[in-house]
């Protein structure tokens, strides 16, 4: 994209999708990206528009028409509750069963793997630099060590949450 086309259309793009962003329920900025995203598809496909301002116009209200509908069928869930604070008993025990199988997997850990997650997994939250003091490690080799142990953690983790039995 131009920088001359992008310093030509911005205001006027941004005015339009102020415009039209109340009506279709979504945000401006959120207009304006996918009108620079069209504008760069039609640029790679065919080049410039002819007449950048009634090109630029005509999107930002398609794309203002295609968030109306798209809202307008989307619909939230009814059975899940946005408040964690309000789960059964059930939930609260497979949620405690989960903490446990991590923390169990957490302990077979090898090396000082385990001592590293606990670290990350403190409810403190301790910095890197603290983390790396307690271990006794440069804070720069923290962040290979972390993605090391976390990808031990994943694979033993991986059977414990495969899912069990044939299905259909």
């Amino acid at each position: 994209m131009t920088p001359d086309l992008v310093t030509a259309l911005r205001p006027l793009l941004t005015a339009e999708a102020s415009a039209e962003a109340h009506a279709s329920g979504t945000e401006p900025g959120d207009l304006e990206q996918a009108v620079w995203l069209r504008l760069l598809e039609l640029l790679d496909a065919q080049g410039p528009p002819r007449d950048p301002q009634r090109w630029l116009r005509s999107a930002v209200r398609s794309e203002a028409r295609r968030t109306r509908r798209t809202t307008r069928l989307e619909r939230p869930y009814d059975n899940e509750p946005a408040d964690a604070a309000d789960r059964g008993p059930e939930a609260l025990a497979l949620t405690a069963a989960r903490h446990r199988a991590l923390r169990d997997a957490v302990r077979r850990l090898p090396g000082r793997c385990s001592r590293l997650v606990e670290a990350l997994l403190s409810p403190q939250d301790p910095t890197y630099r603290e983390i790396a003091g307690e271990l006794g490690i440069s804070q720069g080799s923290l962040g290979p060590e972390r993605s090391r142990c976390l990808g031990c953690l994943r694979r033993l983790l991986a059977p414990e949450v495969a899912v069990g039995g044939p299905r259909g």
